[in-house]
């Protein structure tokens, strides 16, 4: 069964690259990274090592950063936790079109990404080993792609006109819908508002069974955030009976 859940979940992944591959997108966005295609071998890794079996918890985030998952191709892929923790150290290629103030210099980035640090160091705390955490759950991003502006800066995807952002969503809601329905969870926490607000929608679509809760997103642009993720985002995760 775990095998057939890995292969479900790399298959996804590709429909999902190849369904956004013909996209284009305008001002403010000038460059979009495509990690799935880039750095496809580490996602294949994570989704492989990590993807096996039901999980009782699926965590969502919004799309990549520049300094983890386009750099890992693991969603809020810090380079620490996938590469010391996770045990994922894969060669990473180019986009197609780089940034000159954003490059992909794979998991050589000195750069650390502070969501995926607070996320993946909470769930190395609490749980230990890699292992012992995914054995229940599993990290995904809504959308698996990074959009730039001239500048180099992070535009995200709800900042896209609604022509651009139609097929986008269209795309990465079949993928989540997908996900759901091969890993069975009993819980969908959106890591973050406009997760959680994907997330109602794929459930309600599907008419899966399926609880969905939220945690503060962990971005250090949030004040609450930086004033303590951890404790707030588990204290969040108790309340709602996620943990115990």
């Amino acid at each position: 069964m775990s095998q057939i859940v890995e292969n479900e979940l790399v298959a996804a992944a590709r429909a999902l690259d190849e369904a956004l591959r013909g996209l284009r997108f305008g001002e403010p966005v000038t460059h979009v990274y495509r990690p799935l295609e880039y750095a496809w071998g580490a996602h294949e890794a994570y989704l492989t090592r990590f993807g096996g079996g039901k999980k009782r918890v699926v965590f969502l985030g919004m799309n990549p950063g520049p300094f983890g998952m386009a750099q890992t191709g693991v969603p809020f892929g810090e380079v620490a936790a996938v590469r010391d923790w996770m045990g994922i150290e894969v060669a990473v290629g180019k986009p197609e079109i780089e940034h000159p103030k954003r490059p992909v210099v794979g998991f050589k980035c000195d750069k650390s990404e502070v969501s995926g640090r607070r996320l993946w160091g909470l769930f190395q705390e609490r749980f230990g080993a890699a292992a012992d955490f995914f054995r229940e759950h599993l990290v995904m991003n809504y959308c698996p792609l990074v959009f730039m502006s001239a500048t180099g800066a992070n535009v995200t995807p709800d900042k896209l006109p609604v022509a651009e952002s139609g097929p986008m969503e269209a795309a990465c809601d079949a993928h989540l819908g997908a996900v759901l329905k091969v890993v069975e969870p009993e819980w969908v926490i959106g890591v973050g508002a406009f997760a959680e607000e994907r997330l109602s929608r794929a459930v309600g679509v599907s008419g899966l069974k399926v609880k969905v809760g939220k945690v503060l997103h962990p971005s250090p642009a949030s004040p609450a955030a930086n004033r303590g993720w951890a404790e707030a985002a588990t204290k969040q995760l108790l309340a709602q009976g996620v943990w115990a």
